[in-house]
Protein backbone atom coordinates (compact mmCIF):
# COMPACT_ATOMS: atom_id res chain seq x y z
CA UNK A 1 0.00 0.00 0.00
CA UNK A 2 2.85 2.49 0.39
CA UNK A 3 3.58 4.18 -2.93
CA UNK A 4 6.78 6.14 -3.54
CA UNK A 5 7.33 8.09 -6.71
CA UNK A 6 10.69 9.71 -7.38
CA UNK A 7 11.17 12.27 -10.13
CA UNK A 8 14.63 13.66 -10.75
CA UNK A 9 16.67 15.39 -13.41
CA UNK A 10 19.57 13.11 -12.53
CA UNK A 11 20.75 10.05 -14.44
CA UNK A 12 20.49 6.81 -12.44
CA UNK A 13 23.23 4.26 -13.00
CA UNK A 14 21.05 1.21 -12.32
CA UNK A 15 17.34 1.87 -12.05
CA UNK A 16 16.69 -1.68 -10.85
CA UNK A 17 19.21 -1.38 -8.00
CA UNK A 18 17.86 2.05 -7.04
CA UNK A 19 14.26 0.82 -6.94
CA UNK A 20 15.12 -2.33 -4.97
CA UNK A 21 17.15 -0.37 -2.42
CA UNK A 22 14.48 2.30 -1.95
CA UNK A 23 11.78 -0.37 -1.63
CA UNK A 24 13.69 -2.26 1.07
CA UNK A 25 14.75 0.81 3.05
CA UNK A 26 11.30 2.42 2.77
CA UNK A 27 9.73 -0.73 4.14
CA UNK A 28 11.82 -0.32 7.26
CA UNK A 29 11.26 3.44 7.51
CA UNK A 30 7.48 3.08 7.11
CA UNK A 31 7.20 -0.10 9.20
CA UNK A 32 5.28 -1.74 6.36
CA UNK A 33 5.88 -5.11 4.66
CA UNK A 34 7.91 -4.74 1.49
CA UNK A 35 5.38 -7.02 -0.22
CA UNK A 36 3.02 -4.03 -0.41
CA UNK A 37 5.48 -1.29 -1.40
CA UNK A 38 5.45 0.15 -4.92
CA UNK A 39 8.29 2.37 -6.12
CA UNK A 40 8.25 4.39 -9.34
CA UNK A 41 11.36 6.12 -10.65
CA UNK A 42 11.30 8.79 -13.35
CA UNK A 43 14.88 9.85 -14.04
CA UNK A 44 16.38 12.41 -16.41
CA UNK A 45 13.27 14.63 -16.29
CA UNK A 46 13.36 18.27 -17.32
CA UNK A 47 13.08 19.98 -13.93
CA UNK A 48 13.72 23.33 -12.30
CA UNK A 49 13.94 24.15 -8.59
CA UNK A 50 14.51 27.71 -7.33
CA UNK A 51 15.04 28.88 -10.90
CA UNK A 52 17.88 26.43 -11.47
CA UNK A 53 18.23 23.16 -13.36
CA UNK A 54 20.85 21.94 -10.89
CA UNK A 55 20.19 18.41 -9.56
CA UNK A 56 16.83 18.17 -7.79
CA UNK A 57 14.21 15.63 -6.72
CA UNK A 58 10.46 15.57 -6.16
CA UNK A 59 9.01 12.62 -4.24
CA UNK A 60 5.48 11.52 -3.49
CA UNK A 61 4.83 9.23 -0.54
CA UNK A 62 1.33 7.84 -0.17
CA UNK A 63 0.39 5.27 2.44
CA UNK A 64 -2.52 4.04 4.48
CA UNK A 65 -2.08 5.18 8.07
CA UNK A 66 0.65 7.73 7.36
CA UNK A 67 0.64 9.95 10.43
CA UNK A 68 1.83 13.56 10.55
CA UNK A 69 4.17 12.54 13.36
CA UNK A 70 6.02 10.25 10.91
CA UNK A 71 6.76 12.82 8.21
CA UNK A 72 9.73 14.52 9.86
CA UNK A 73 11.65 11.24 10.18
CA UNK A 74 10.62 10.12 6.71
CA UNK A 75 11.74 13.44 5.24
CA UNK A 76 15.15 13.02 6.86
CA UNK A 77 15.44 9.44 5.58
CA UNK A 78 14.36 10.31 2.03
CA UNK A 79 16.54 13.43 1.77
CA UNK A 80 19.57 11.45 2.91
CA UNK A 81 18.68 8.70 0.44
CA UNK A 82 18.46 11.22 -2.42
CA UNK A 83 21.75 12.80 -1.39
CA UNK A 84 23.56 9.46 -1.25
CA UNK A 85 22.00 7.70 -4.24
CA UNK A 86 21.33 10.63 -6.60
CA UNK A 87 23.96 13.14 -5.48
CA UNK A 88 21.27 15.77 -4.84
CA UNK A 89 21.66 18.27 -2.00
CA UNK A 90 19.00 17.83 0.66
CA UNK A 91 17.85 21.43 0.20
CA UNK A 92 16.90 20.58 -3.40
CA UNK A 93 14.41 17.85 -2.48
CA UNK A 94 10.66 18.33 -2.10
CA UNK A 95 8.47 15.56 -0.68
CA UNK A 96 4.69 15.38 -0.71
CA UNK A 97 3.19 13.10 1.95
CA UNK A 98 -0.36 11.75 1.71
CA UNK A 99 -2.35 9.55 4.08
CA UNK A 100 -4.75 7.38 2.09
CA UNK A 101 -7.92 5.92 3.61
CA UNK A 102 -7.91 2.12 3.24
CA UNK A 103 -11.24 2.09 1.41
CA UNK A 104 -9.79 4.52 -1.14
CA UNK A 105 -6.86 2.23 -2.00
CA UNK A 106 -7.64 -0.62 -4.40
CA UNK A 107 -5.72 -3.87 -4.56
CA UNK A 108 -6.38 -7.45 -5.61
CA UNK A 109 -9.95 -6.75 -6.81
CA UNK A 110 -10.83 -5.09 -3.51
CA UNK A 111 -9.67 -2.38 -1.15
CA UNK A 112 -7.75 -2.27 2.09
Amino acid sequence: MPYLKVQTNQKVKSTEDFIKKLSKESSEALSKPEDYIMVVLEAEKQMSFAGSSEPCVFMEVKSIGLKKSMTEGLSEFLCKFAEKELKVNQNRVYIEFSDAPGKMWGWNAGTF
